[in-house]
């Protein structure tokens, strides 16, 4: 973790912030401690929703993007090699001092020193924890302007961006799940995790859908979305999908949703999208979902809904619908 790096680096370790300004924190776990640092000197920039308001019931100053210019950068790495590079990229532009780059070796870290190292002069790094951090202490945009990503459209026709998923093209468990929709989702329909908007852009397909709620934890994504779904039919929701509350009950509930959030597989995560489409559907509400097949989404599904079919798939991916949600007696 970060904690026990920076602690190391600022005591003793050679990295000395300024005294002065504030200091920027991008993309920090939610569970660190940030030691050394005045909680009224950070901002914390972080674009996926239940991220960003762990920090801020913290007490901190957190913004989904970048508001201003910065006294200093910390940077924490995301797993993705070109999302990493971007948010380095544009630390480095928007800094006017000492630009820190943290990490663990399994998200990148010992790549991105080496990457690093050939372009500017990189101070550090500091080993531990299994992760390093290091530093740039003067001024290095100029270095780094061909790491600068943002959304960008691919030969498909969608705009997508470094870090959201399946960003280099059409996920092939969504595609298999557009092929298995029936023409018939209901007037008003949610897409949760929505990613990149391609389930909403083809539920959109369907006239007879009034709204489509575009529900998307990650600020980038959905930003990706709106340029991929125009239809005056669709809303846009930056909102943790597990806790979202529509104005009312739902026709249909179509998703895709993620299965983990480091590497290892988080099964709970799809199951608490099973039981938020339960809690949001009509009476006779009806769900259209695609997982992994060797995810273990049945029990849950047969526990939320009264009729539950797999109604296709092929080696690698599972189609289920399901209707007529059951409600938790009080």
């Amino acid at each position: 973790m970060i904690d026990a790096r920076l602690h190391l680096a600022l005591d003793g370790g050679g990295l000395e912030l300024p005294a002065e300004g504030t200091i920027a924190v991008f993309q920090p776990p939610r569970d660190s401690d940030l030691p050394g640092l005045d909680k009224d000197r950070v901002q914390i920039i972080h674009g996926f929703k239940s991220d960003y308001d762990a920090w801020a019931a913290r007490g901190y100053d957190v913004v989904r993007t970048i508001k201003d210019r910065y006294a200093a950068c910390i940077v924490c790495l995301p797993r993705a090699k070109a999302e990493a590079r971007a948010v380095i990229a544009a630390a480095c532009e928007v800094c006017d001092g000492i630009v820190v780059i943290d990490g663990q070796k399994t998200d990148g870290a010992d790549s991105v020193l080496r990457e690093m190292r050939d372009r500017v002069t990189v101070q550090g790094p500091i080993s531990k924890a299994h992760g390093k951090m290091f530093w740039i202490s003067e001024p290095a945009a100029e270095f780094f302007t061909d790491w600068r990503q943002g959304p960008e459209l691919t030969e498909g026709g969608f705009w997508t961006a470094p870090g959201v998923f399946s960003a280099d093209g059409v996920d092939l468990a969504s595609a298999l799940l557009v092929d298995a929709l029936p023409e018939k989702l209901g007037s008003e329909v949610a897409d949760l995790g929505a990613g990149w908007g391609f389930l909403s852009a083809h539920a959109l397909t369907r006239p007879a859908i009034k709204n489509l709620y575009v529900v998307e934890a990650g600020h980038l994504a959905l930003e990706c979305a709106r340029r991929n779904v125009t239809d005056d039919r669709a809303s846009f929701h930056w909102e943790d999908a597990t806790s979202w509350e529509p104005p009312h009950r739902l026709d249909g509930v179509i998703m895709n949703p993620p299965f983990h959030i480091g590497r290892a597989a988080e099964p709970q995560i799809g199951q608490a999208f099973v039981a938020t489409a339960a809690r949001i559907l009509s009476p006779q509400g009806k769900l259209w979902m695609v997982a992994n097949r060797h995810l273990p989404y049945e029990a849950e599904l047969k526990t939320r809904f009264a009729h539950v079919e797999e109604i296709g798939g092929d080696a690698r991916f599972k189609l289920f619908h399901a209707a007529r949600p059951l409600r938790k007696r009080r």
